[in-house]
């Protein structure tokens, strides 16, 4: 399979690797981009972006990273806090009153972004149209007690998170996470990268193709990912999946960001080093804060290891499960193969994207992290 888009020399093996993600993966496509030190010295693509069509992955494709949108929203946090507009030790109803309900008084900021709030699931029976529209989701979160005494615990958040981290970015600045994104970094640095996308992006999306042997997921999962049944995952020749223009058009911050590679590594090279010779969005003590280990090991209720360790939001080196160049990588990973993260001591921002889902044992992200990390020495 064709490989098209340009390496710097140096970076041969992340092209290497590369060439052989594609070659292995079969149907579908991908691409691959790697800022160093603000600036871009790996931009790869190639494959199909449409099988039911044939379409050509291009340098502008753009497809579904799932759960790397929650990487993308704890940099909007993380800068807000930065900033002094939130304090991560303070209660979540210091900036949302309404939360404030069902023993929730206490729950504080990094509480939420730690998975450990007690609010994996939303209760309150909604529709797809409720799950699209925002406030019935934050408005059912604010109400509900929490499942286990929030701290205690942890579970992901695979859902909740968004709208949970997100209410908060809404009630700060008077803009939804995907609106303060395209304010903040979107557009003044011109990145691909979208929560919500815009009806004028949708030529450029790629359809999305499942896993040839998709996963049984434990009931808790299932009910978190498809908000106990209101949205299918993934949905691929579904209404209510993650191919639907509705779904891709409205605000699921947990999970539906749509950008290109090179719009999420450059995301991210913004946070870790500043882009282009602008100033960087995350200072070193930022960073550091939010890798201190929040989460990991056994997940209630049942004691499900997802060798994951979550710190303030990211995901950190403390993931075995998850491909890191060392202890200042932070980032997020999506489903289906997604990777992006920044890293300060690296001076990198690095993402991969596919529309190609692929089960458990996929190791394309880990192939290319390998590569890189032996490019940088």
């Amino acid at each position: 399979m064709r490989t098209d888009g340009w390496a710097e020399d140096g970076f041969g093996k992340v092209a290497d690797a590369f060439a052989g993600v594609l070659a292995g993966q079969g149907d579908g496509g991908a691409a691959v981009a790697v800022f160093l030190g603000g600036r871009p010295v790996v931009d790869l693509w190639g494959g199909v972006a449409d099988v039911t069509t044939g379409r050509a992955w291009e340098r502008e494709t753009a497809t579904v990273v799932w759960s790397c949108a929650k990487g993308l929203v704890s940099l909007l946090v993380h800068r807000l806090a930065q900033e002094g507009r939130i304090d991560l030790d303070a209660p979540v109803a210091a900036y949302w009153p309404e939360f404030a309900q069902g023993g929730k008084e206490t729950v504080t900021v990094r509480t939420v972004l730690a998975h450990r709030a007690g609010l994996p699931l939303v209760d309150a029976g909604l529709s797809f149209e409720d799950v699209l529209a925002w406030e019935p989701v934050v408005t059912a979160l604010a109400a509900q007690e929490p499942l286990w005494e929030p701290g205690r615990e942890y579970a992901y958040h695979g859902q909740t998170f968004g709208w949970l981290a997100g209410e908060l970015i809404r009630r700060v600045t008077g803009l939804t996470p995907g609106g303060y994104f395209r304010e903040l970094l979107g557009d003044p640095l011109g990145l691909e990268t979208w929560i919500g996308l815009p009806p004028g992006e949708t030529g450029r999306l790629a359809r999305l193709i499942g896993p040839a042997e998709p996963s049984r997921l434990p009931e808790l999962f299932s009910r978190m990912l498809t908000v106990d049944g209101a949205i299918d995952f993934p949905g691929i020749d579904s209404p209510r999946g993650y191919n639907s223009p509705a779904l891709l058009a409205a605000e699921l911050p947990g999970s539906n960001a749509v950008s290109t590679a090179r719009g999420l590594a450059g995301a991210y090279a913004a946070a870790a080093t500043g882009l282009d010779g602008g100033p960087r969005l995350l200072d070193e003590a930022t960073v550091t804060d939010a890798l201190r280990l929040r989460s990991s090991g056994p997940m209630w209720p049942d004691g499900l290891d997802m060798g994951a360790g979550w710190g303030t939001g990211f995901t950190t080196s403390a993931a075995t499960a998850w491909s890191t160049l060392g202890p200042r990588t932070f980032g997020h990973d999506g489903a289906g193969g997604n990777s992006a993260y920044g890293d300060d001591e690296y001076g990198i921002g690095f993402a991969l994207v596919t529309n190609r889902m692929v089960g458990p044992g996929d190791d394309r992200a880990q192939r290319l992290s390998g590569a890189l990390r032996d490019c940088l020495g």
